[in-house]
């Protein structure tokens, strides 16, 4: 079909799963049965809308027969030609969703995610953004029915973060924030400034997808782990033995730090959370940069010291220039109503993939 990969492979693969899926040793690997499950059901899927987009076709090659026979009704060729009309349409709709189908799925869309956001250059005020970043995703999760767990954060003492870690856990949380990575500059008047100046701060965020211990080995020589006595503003909570935990990752210098719990094994078993995640995150990075190189349109590689959205809070107005998305209702944004500018991402996203699908070869 015109403008569609070829649908065979996709047919070939299904018969191959439905095979597997048959056998009666399937089910012992629970982890790979339901992910070969789920890849099942997704070209399953594909394979429908295909057989949908090729029924279309038919018809409208039936309507244009009828047109272009003379001896056609005038009121039945009428009515073919607003057929034709409504499914062109519906097959362009189709059309896009056979192609997205078609897009090889990212393996950590459906992952669980850690988050960081850093102050970046802005002093007080990037560290009170900070706080509002990280109040705007939490806001968003809750929307989306995800549950959040804190990992360690470093307050500032004018009520933001220098840096707060959290994990978000639900249903493609990373497929639905990992564009959020890079500086997110912010332009408002501190409640500090008298003179009613605005002044120009900002934050970085880094979307990791949770990494498991299959993903990549860690060689314990590599790790250099100590422990301190861990601290906390005014003396209250401040644990009374030794249960912060920093990891230093040799080979790269990458260092994590939790502080979070009162339990020296529960943080250890949080920084290597993150510490994993962090090396998972580089890895997939190189392998996007490689992808990246082919293609035309890049919304961004996930660098956080990549510029990618300015808050101008006098004018209420969000500005993503990676694809130049402009909207004017901040305050609803930073309450967590951000699925707009995530959906425009997407699709941003995708029409590049599918650009890429149909010709792999054009740069």
């Amino acid at each position: 079909m015109e403008g569609i990969p070829n649908i065979e492979p996709y047919q070939d693969r299904v018969k191959e799963i439905s095979a597997l899926m048959a056998s009666p040793n399937f089910f012992q690997d629970q982890r790979k049965a339901a992910r070969l499950s789920r890849e099942h059901q997704k070209i399953s899927e594909l394979i429908s809308f295909y057989e949908k987009l090729e029924a279309i076709d038919t018809e409208i090659e039936g309507n244009n027969t009828l047109l272009s026979d003379k001896s056609t009704d005038p009121e039945l060729a009428e009515l073919a030609k607003e057929d034709i009309t409504e499914l062109e349409a519906n097959k362009e709709a189709l059309k896009q969703k056979v192609l997205i189908e078609m897009l090889p799925p990212e393996q950590s869309d459906s992952r669980d995610t850690i988050v960081e956001v850093r102050a970046g250059t802005g002093g007080d005020e990037a560290s009170l953004f900070a706080g509002n970043l990280h109040r705007m995703y939490c806001r968003y999760a809750e929307k989306m029915g995800w549950s959040i767990e804190e990992m360690g954060a470093s307050p500032s003492e004018c009520g933001g973060f220098k840096e707060i870690t959290f994990l978000i856990k639900g249903d493609d949380v990373y497929k639905r924030l990992k564009f959020e990575s890079g500086v997110h500059r912010v332009q408002r008047i501190p409640v500090t400034e008298s003179g009613g100046r605005i002044h120009t701060s900002a934050a970085t965020v880094a979307i990791l997808p949770e990494a498991e211990e299959v993903d990549l080995e860690i060689d314990p020589n590599d790790l250099e782990i100590s422990v301190c006595r861990a601290s906390g503003p005014g003396g209250q909570g401040v644990n009374t033995t030794d249960s912060a935990v920093q990891i230093l990752f040799k080979p790269t210098g990458m260092i994590v730090t939790c502080a979070d719990e009162r339990s020296q094994t529960k943080n250890k078993t949080k920084a290597m959370k993150v510490l994993r995640s962090r090396l998972l995150q580089a890895k997939e990075d190189e392998e996007r940069k490689k992808y990246a190189e082919h293609r035309k349109n890049q919304i961004g590689t996930g660098d956080r010291s990549e510029r990618i959205r300015t808050y101008n809070f006098p004018q209420s107005r969000l500005t993503d220039h990676r694809i130049g998305l402009t909207l004017h209702s901040l305050d609803a944004i930073m309450e967590g109503e951000i699925n707009e500018i995530i959906e425009a991402l997407l699709d941003a996203d995708y029409k590049a993939k599918i650009e890429e699908l149909i010709n792999p070869l054009k740069k």
